[in-house]
């Protein structure tokens, strides 16, 4: 965890289909401009070991491609747990849950360039979270669907010294295909524990008219809140943006922007000036970066699906972020496979 520009004892290591070890020269023995082993193929049912070292140490990034869709799941197992602390579609995970859709309105691959997720042209899916660990990290991917599928991957960090007061990286996936009309969506609830909530990925799908989707108030609960700590105003004041992401003043159409911590990034469908188009979708993200969410026995977040018209019934699919002492709660269960189509 030193700054790039200070010596320290770390020892960098990187996971790779060249590198499976993640050993001091255990990358490929083909010698220069060859490709011996450059993806991995994962069968249908099987998982795959991509990480599995021991610590301390701290993950520092991802970089996935290939398929890049919802019948691969990502886990990752701290300390030698035999429950994952994150579990989640990779497409989701990385803020792209319709992951059958590869181009935005305006015919373009989606870009999402945040601090924490990268989501470059052509599916480049890069995380930046930091994972510290004490004892022991496995990261695996599991395939879940009818087919073989390729994934080519580098995942790197570094074997260094942890303090005593390290929260763990979680990750936990939600849906509702549809929300259930006049009910908050659940973003997040369960955990328990002393840490920080630090942000979430929502993609969102428009059922019925879109009169106004974004009137839906995001609410956090800390340490066995009755009424929510901290209320917003609205699913895009949230998510740093206003008035309808400005479809609702001046320039009557929404705009995509992607920032360091917070974006409503991309938008899926026929025309963005379309505001009754039952077939949008949405692509948000909004990470607590600069101001974490602490909490000391237990946490959880709710947003309405809400528009002019009263509730609604959209689709929506998320993924939440925190960090948290261990022993953690079991997730909540995946849902099927199935389940998780959404086009």
């Amino acid at each position: 965890m030193n700054p790039f520009y200070l010596i320290s004892n770390a020892e960098t290591f990187a996971f790779s289909a060249e590198n499976p070890t993640g050993q001091r020269e255990g990358g490929s023995r083909g010698g220069d401009c060859t490709k011996l082993r450059p993806t991995v193929k994962i069968k249908p049912g099987e998982t795959v070991v991509l990480v599995d070292t021991e610590g301390p140490g701290t993950i520092q990034s991802f970089w996935f491609t290939g398929y890049v869709g919802h019948n691969f799941i990502l886990r990752i197992y701290w300390e030698g747990s035999s429950t994952p602390s994150v579990e989640a579609p990779i497409s989701a995970f990385f803020g792209c849950a319709y992951d059958e859709n590869f181009k935005d309105v305006d015919g373009n691959y989606p870009l999402l360039n945040s601090s924490m997720i990268l989501v470059a042209p052509g599916r480049g899916l890069n995380c930046y979270w930091p994972m510290p660990f004490k004892k022991h990290c496995k990261i695996t991917m599991e395939n879940r669907g009818s087919e073989e599928h390729s994934l080519y991957y580098i995942i790197t960090g570094c074997h260094e010294a942890q303090p005593d007061n390290i929260a763990y990286f979680h990750a936990s996936y939600r849906q509702e295909h549809p929300v259930v009309k006049g009910r908050s969506y659940t973003v997040i609830d369960g955990i328990e524990g002393k840490g920080q909530f630090v942000g979430l990925t929502l993609a969102s799908g428009m059922n019925g008219n879109n009169t106004c989707w974004v009137e839906g108030e995001a609410r956090m609960y800390l340490d066995d809140d009755r009424y929510p700590s901290i209320h917003y105003t609205g699913t895009e004041d949230y998510f740093c943006g206003s008035y309808a992401f400005g479809n609702d003043i001046l320039l009557k159409k929404y705009q995509t922007y992607s920032g360091l911590y917070a974006g409503m990034y991309a938008i899926l469908g026929n025309d963005r000036t379309e505001t009754y188009n039952g077939q949008q979708r949405f692509l948000l993200y909004r990470f607590h970066i600069q101001d974490p969410i602490h909490f000391n026995k237990n946490f959880r977040m709710t947003l309405d699906n809400l528009g002019w018209t009263g509730p609604r019934y959209d689709d929506y699919t998320s993924v939440a972020y925190w960090y948290q002492t261990l022993p953690a709660a079991p997730l909540k269960p995946l849902p099927s496979d199935e389940e998780m189509i959404m086009k």
